[in-house]
């Protein structure tokens, strides 16, 4: 077959299958369109999902009347003009291929006003590259572009779309994360002549934290931490959700790089290895995020769709992501924020359901030293008068006590019941004793001096073929973890020293699942991810189990050391050590004040 030369209007289809793949993808260059014209407000109407009819009018600078045929040519641009340009571009388009790839595949009419003109101009284009001749209009300020049965001149496109509810989803998606990467803009979305969506400007921070509330949840912005840090070029603002409010799939993660919204595999490692200590296996972490580089260390013109980008410093910008938010987490104790369940009543003759609470923050202050609980506590709880007001049995503790209270219970030999100031505490011993000695080995890994303790008679165990597979290939990771193993025969593997954290347990036992929680898992992270795994199991199966009693002065001395522990709101699996019902859930299980 002899080359020729493609017809523009083929080359613009073709082109069109890169850039606009649905209707959400066309809404989106749109509005980046509209956000660059420096629009304040912006107003996205769609009928029947995006096929019929998608229309995007804001309040911008406006297209001249010489410019509008030329706004719907290939690669012509107002967003850059040399190669140094693209360098350091910090504005949303700039190939030139957006609108002339939607003429090429619907009714395309693009109506546009400037300040100085007295009237509107208009021009209509279907992809036919026939000559464009402006007509005018009455038009407000801003620019108008309306697209019309998208798709109509390649219906084997249009088959690849989805329902209605579907692709009209997919819209809602791109303007909610648009909505967050631009807070000085109003936003209103109609479908089908029905109000979807409609925000002001927000420009405090109380204006913006509610936009974050309407778009992700209420719930997200009570159960989160705010992010606001700067070192040199990099600067990290948002919110961070907290591990206890987590989703089952990725669906509320939006970062972006100078206001852009990404997806990056560098920066969801990043986030991903934040989290990796204090989330629960399945679950994945909420995060509104804002990255401020210098435009010159990053490339977006990676990708047509522009969601992808490189940087030009990968390795700074992961550590400052992953630093940043893991020291965030890291700085959040038990009783800053706490998870709790509370009976909500109906009506007193109604049995009460429960319902999930939000999470709120205390102030936590220990005033105590180790030195003092070490030698036991002089609290006792006062008893309780059956002739008192109900309110005088409420435990007035005195001002400086600790924000987890007292031990008072230790309520079928797995949880600790606490009375603090503010209410009833509940502690899983296993999975709060598990997040204190995993800190306490991770710190002393750090510092390369896991103390050793020798055992008095070295044990033996007898591993299957796999399982020494497993030693001999750890083993190296294994002797830097204060454990002192060797093979003393086929099958056969000599204990003679464990760390002294965990010199109370069974060597056997601990060794044994340790084992084989490297055979089953194959660890093949970096060499410190891979030994805070194996850290992390030594804790669990090192630490109090079930059933066994704590005294007063056990439980208490454990309470102190969770106040004083990082990540200690979890366990290493994610799980919750502790949760909080106060004062007036503790009320409304037996309808008082209703």
């Amino acid at each position: 077959m002899l080359i020729k030369q493609l017809p523009p209007q083929l080359i613009n289809q073709i082109a069109a299958g890169e850039v606009i793949e649905r209707p959400a993808s066309a809404v989106k260059e749109l509005v980046e369109n509209s956000l660059d014209a420096g629009a304040t407000q912006i107003l996205i109407e769609i009928e029947e999902g995006g096929s019929r009819l998608i229309r995007v009018t804001d309040n911008g600078l406006g297209i001249a009347k010489v410019d509008l045929e030329l706004a719907l040519s290939r690669h012509a641009t107002s967003k850059i003009g040399s190669l140094h340009d693209l360098e350091s571009v910090l504005s949303f388009g700039f190939r030139g291929e957006a609108l002339p790839s939607m003429s090429s595949v619907s009714r395309l009419t693009l109506t546009s006003r400037q300040e100085s003109d007295n009237a509107g101009w208009s021009v209509k284009a279907d992809g036919t590259e026939k000559e464009l001749d402006p007509v005018p209009t009455a038009h407000p300020i801003g620019t108008c572009v309306e697209l019309r049965d998208l798709f109509y001149n390649t219906p084997a496109r249009r088959k690849f779309l989805k329902t209605e509810k579907t692709e009209f989803g997919h819209i809602e998606t791109v303007l909610k994360r648009m909505a967050l990467s631009r807070f000085d803009t109003g936003f209103s979305l109609r479908h089908n002549q029905r109000q979807i969506m409609d925000l002001k400007p927000a420009l405090s921070n109380t204006e913006k934290s509610e936009r974050v509330g309407l778009l992700c949840g209420d719930g997200f912005v009570h159960e989160s931490l705010e992010v606001d840090v700067v070192n040199g070029d990099l600067g990290l603002q948002g919110w961070v959700g907290l591990p206890t409010y987590s989703r089952s799939q990725a669906d509320m993660q939006f970062f972006y790089v100078n206001g852009r919204l990404i997806r990056d595999k560098l920066i969801n490692h990043a986030v991903r290895l934040a989290y990796q200590d204090v989330l629960f296996h399945g679950r994945h972490p909420v995060y509104v995020l804002y990255l401020s580089i210098d435009p010159r260390l990053v490339d977006v013109n990676a990708h047509p769709a522009k969601l992808e980008v490189r940087f030009r410093e990968s390795k700074a910008v992961h550590d400052f992501v992953y630093r940043r938010i893991k020291q965030l987490l890291t700085d959040v104790r038990p009783s800053d924020h706490h998870a709790v369940k509370t009976l909500t009543p109906t009506t007193p003759n109604t049995v009460p359901s429960y319902s999930d609470m939000q999470q709120r923050q205390m102030p936590m202050s220990v005033s105590e030293s180790p030195v003092h609980y070490a030698k036991g506590t002089s609290y006792t709880a006062p008893k309780m008068s059956m002739a008192a007001p109900a309110v005088d049995n409420r435990v007035q503790q005195a001002e400086g006590a600790p924000p987890l209270g007292y031990a008072i219970a230790h309520l079928h030999n797995t949880y600790i019941l606490a009375e603090s100031e503010q209410g009833l505490v509940l502690v899983d011993t296993h999975a709060a004793h598990e997040r204190i000695v995993y800190e306490k080995m991770k710190k002393q890994y750090d510092a390369g001096e896991i103390p050793s303790q020798p055992l008095l008679i070295p044990q033996k165990i007898h591993l299957s073929d796999e399982e020494v597979v497993a030693f001999e290939q750890y083993q190296d990771m294994l002797e830097g973890l204060a454990l002192d193993l060797s093979l003393s025969g086929p099958n056969t593997l000599l204990v003679r020293a464990i760390p002294v954290l965990l010199a109370q347990d069974d060597a056997e036992v601990l060794v044994r699942k340790l084992i084989q929680d490297l055979a089953q898992t194959g660890e093949t992270k970096s060499i410190q991810e891979g030994c805070y795994t194996v850290l992390g199991n030594m804790a669990c199966h090192g630490s109090i189990r079930a059933n066994r009693r704590l005294t007063e002065m056990e439980m208490n001395a454990l309470l102190r050391d969770i106040e004083q522990t990082e990540n200690s709101g979890q366990c290493n699996h994610g799980r919750p050590t502790w949760v909080l019902l106060n004062v007036q859930q503790l009320d409304s299980l037996f309808l008082r004040g209703q």
